[in-house]
């Protein structure tokens, strides 16, 4: 018989470390009080509303949530949903037990079996450690005595007046079960959660849980495979027997692991003090050479300071000489006091080179000593970085490679990484990047730790490089720096817009998605029915769409993808005093010199239809990007097509009255051009033939996270 108090451990429920009360079985068997699984769902849901900040993490003092339950907060709530002030909405609970997003399915917690087995079983050990402790009776008038029975269908504790008015005989109720005094009511017949009024009869093999006819006959148990429970629980019952007595039978072989891993304790112990020990020397010898050079450069200061101080005192005495009666002087003046002439050239000739050395001194005076010390200035930037990145190295952590394809720079920068073995054995990972900059002499990195394999960065300068480095951390364990990667900032703060789905646009020929982001071309019926009245030349005109918001002043960009199957694009940006003729433009993609008839090919045309052009436009399609014709382009037709790249930006500023159209995978200028910008610039574009333009998405806090589910 095993003891009762020998199985504590597995009476504790994972969320509060507490014993269990009222248990729930979830899909994956582990168990989780009741209160624990609300309480659980609520504090993700809080999370989420409050944008996953780290001040509600932790919003119940009764649970504990892990790191890596909270970074998938934004999952599990994704849908946004209110829950109420009785039930959390969630479908998705992450389980303590196993570390991994459950699905609770429609019912959510109204869907789960309440262990009753487990809970009898706490009980009982409950008694075990309190059995001086008495339970009352619910109904006695204080004070309340001591309860000698419990009964099972009303689920209260009597003592024995109290069972006898509330049961007197001949009734109804003198029929009802009882038991000794408990805290544990337990219903006689365990109902379907799915539906309340049938008893579970039947066990399903697939979801590993009791189900009622009704969940086998059109439940979601339909198609599963199901058993009797009288089966289920004789073979479950034979399983368990058997296992158990195998795991008695090896007690043996499990004390004699019991003994390996106490070794294993103590060594890991010893080892422990040991490597303590040894990081010990390695700092003390680092602090030895610190002391030497510490106590040699301050010799070398105190040795230069002592042979400046004597020049410098040797000066002193010597223009101290130069004053009346002191020194050179009063020893000059007593020389012109000898009359004898022999005697007196004898002294004076040397006296008066000394006179005249003194003198040239006093014009041009300069110390014999500098006062500043600026070349015994230690710098020590460099150690210092090497000091902070000192650190414990392994090769079991994988260098992390930062992805540039899933990195953007925008109105925020998302830098995103992995690892080579797609395999996730760092606990954290700490970002550091930079602004390159020429005049900068020692680089200064900035430094974010972050939970999981991207981060979304709101500091960074417009118009900048910037070097990216990452590193992960697995304790005190670190892996050395990934590649340095330099991203580029847009040129101009981001402009955020939408297509405008009711100046001009043609919804016959263009489509917009519901959240007006996207626009495409259709080229279906009108068009064949419009060209099908044309024998000679192309008159074919564009659909053009604006954004809904313009622009006044400053310096503004935007991106956007063009796909690559697109025929004919066209982008820019237009005044608004000339957004009606850009809508009435009928003329505006071929001129008539490419008429069969037109009978010459002389190029005045062009030259007419690039002055009416009623705003400014490039021209992409066919996967290239065509350089307009201006006199400063090449004049070779083929040098003027570039690839398309992958998106697209352009960079309107007002002020100078000028355009930028970039490569905004890079953010390199591919064209510039002078507009006017007398009145409000709206983004412009046009579509012919199969094409479609989608905005950029802005980067959000939530935009790694979204994709990654993507």
């Amino acid at each position: 018989k095993v003891a009762i108090k020998g199985i504590e451990r597995e009476l504790i429920c994972p969320a509060c470390k507490e014993l269990f009360t009222h248990p729930l079985i979830l899909p994956c068997q582990h168990n989780v009080c009741h209160k624990c699984v609300k309480e659980i769902l609520f504090a993700f849901e809080d999370s989420f509303a409050d944008g996953g900040s780290e001040s509600s993490n932790q919003s119940s003092p009764r649970i504990r949530i892990s790191a890596s339950s909270m970074d998938r907060i934004d999952r599990i709530n994704r849908s946004g949903r209110k829950r109420n002030s009785l039930t959390p909405r969630s479908t998705l609970f992450p389980c303590p037990g196993c570390q991994r997003d459950i699905d609770l399915g429609e019912r959510g917690i109204n869907g789960l079996f309440r262990n009753f087995t487990l809970e009898t079983i706490v009980e009982r050990y409950r008694q075990a450690a309190r059995a001086a402790i008495a339970i009352m009776c619910d109904f006695c008038k204080p004070p309340p005595q001591e309860s000698t029975k419990s009964c099972m269908d009303c689920s209260a504790s009597y003592c024995n007046e109290c069972f006898k008015v509330h049961h007197p005989w001949g009734t109804v109720k003198a029929q009802h079960e009882y038991v000794g005094p408990t805290t544990n009511f337990r219903p006689k017949i365990l109902m379907c959660p799915e539906h309340e009024m049938e008893r579970v009869n039947m066990y399903c093999e697939i979801c590993r849980r009791p189900v009622c006819h009704l969940c086998k006959l059109g439940g979601g148990h339909a198609n599963h495979r199901v058993t009797t429970m009288s089966t289920a629980y004789k073979t479950l019952k034979e399983k368990l027997s058997k296992d158990i007595e195998y795991l008695i039978s090896k007690e043996s072989q499990v004390k004699a692991h019991i003994t390996q891993l106490d070794l294993l304790l103590k060594e890991t112990e010893c080892n422990s003090e040991r490597a303590k020990q040894e990081a010990s020397q390695s700092f003390e010898k680092l602090y030895h050479v610190l002391e030497e050079k510490k106590s040699a450069a301050l010799r070398a200061i105190e040795t230069s300071k002592n042979i400046r101080l004597e020049k410098l005192q040797t000066q002193v005495e010597e223009y101290q000489g130069l004053l009346e009666n002191n020194g050179l002087v009063g020893y000059a003046q007593e020389v012109l006091k000898e009359t004898d002439p022999s005697c007196f050239v004898q002294t004076a000739k040397q006296l008066h080179v000394r006179i005249q050395k003194a003198t040239e001194s006093l014009k041009s005076f300069r110390p014999a000593a500098e006062t500043t010390f600026e070349d015994f200035v230690v710098d020590t930037a460099k150690q210092e970085d090497i000091l902070g990145d000192l650190s414990f190295h392994s090769n079991g952590l994988e260098i992390p490679e930062i992805n540039e394809e899933q990195s953007r720079m925008y109105n925020k920068a998302l830098i995103s990484w992995e690892c080579p073995g797609k395999t996730d054995s760092a606990d954290i990972y700490v970002l550091e990047y930079h602004k390159l900059n020429r005049e900068e002499e020692s680089v200064i990195w900035q430094k974010t730790e972050v939970c999981g394999k991207s981060k979304v960065l709101s500091d960074l300068d417009d118009d900048s490089s910037y070097a990216f480095r990452v590193r992960g951390y697995k304790g005190s364990i670190c892996s050395p720096w990934s590649r340095e990667v330099v991203l580029h900032t847009p040129p101009a703060p981001v402009f955020s817009f939408l297509f405008d789905d009711k100046c001009g646009y043609n919804s016959e020929h263009l489509q917009l998605n519901p959240r007006r982001t996207s626009v495409e071309s259709r080229a279906g019926f009108p068009l064949l029915l419009g060209s099908e009245r044309l024998q000679v030349g192309c008159y074919t005109t564009l659909d053009y769409i604006i954004g809904d918001t313009g622009i006044a002043k400053g310096k503004h960009f935007w991106a956007f993808r063009v796909e690559a199957y697109s025929y004919l694009v066209k982008v820019g940006v237009v005044p608004s005093n000339k957004i009606q003729k850009l809508f009435h433009n009928t003329h505006d993609v071929t001129s008539p010199r490419y008429e069969q008839d037109s009978g010459h090919d002389s190029g005045s045309e062009d030259a007419f239809f690039d002055s009416s052009q009623p705003c400014t436009l490039v021209t992409l399609g066919m996967k290239k990007f065509f350089i307009p014709a201006t006199p400063a382009a090449p004049k070779d037709p083929a040098s003027r097509i570039l690839p398309l790249p992958s998106s697209l930006g352009i960079c309107l500023d007002c002020d100078r009255g000028r355009v930028g159209f970039y490569d905004a995978g890079r953010m390199k200028c591919l064209y510039e051009c002078e507009v006017d910008c007398s009145g409000i610039m709206y983004p412009a574009f046009a579509l012919m033939g199969g094409a479609a333009v989608h905005l950029e998405e802005a980067v959000t806090a939530k935009y790694s996270e979204y994709h990654d589910d993507i």
